[in-house]
């Protein structure tokens, strides 16, 4: 078997299509998370502590400025209010899928399963033991 049959092999196992699709769906739901966190959540967290736009909440370190060459000096920012919204969007992610691993693994579970009757000969082997103690 040649390198594109085992690649082809490879690429048509029902784990590596399942892994495909749970990516692109997953880019899709990152995107629908991202649209939640900043303009559903963010917003009206912002108006609560004073109207602050969480996204463009930033430390700057340095001014942005103009060298001696005429050359423009970007400034040096802290972009804290992006990176509470990315937190923001992790938890709601992992919360997700915490909860369909959560169901999938309740769907999955099987019922405990009753003892098995031990054979005949352990049934015939305990009677004769009982039968000789007495």
């Amino acid at each position: 078997m040649g390198m594109i049959g085992e690649f082809k092999e490879f690429a048509m196992r029902g784990n590596v299509v399942d892994l495909a699709v749970g990516v692109v769906i997953g880019a899709a739901f990152g995107k629908i998370v991202t649209a939640l966190v900043d303009k559903v959540i963010m917003p009206p967290i912002g108006l609560l502590v004073g109207g602050v736009d969480f996204s463009k909440w930033a430390i700057t370190l340095k001014e942005a400025g103009v060298d001696a060459a005429g050359k423009e000096i970007p400034a040096v920012v802290l972009g804290i209010g992006e990176f509470l919204n990315t937190v923001i969007q992790f938890v709601i992610v992992a919360f997700a899928i915490f909860m369909v691993v959560k169901a999938i693994n309740r769907m999955n579970r099987k019922p405990p399963e009753a003892p098995a009757a031990p054979p005949e000969e352990v049934l015939l082997l305990r009677e004769i033991r009982d039968n000789l103690k007495r």
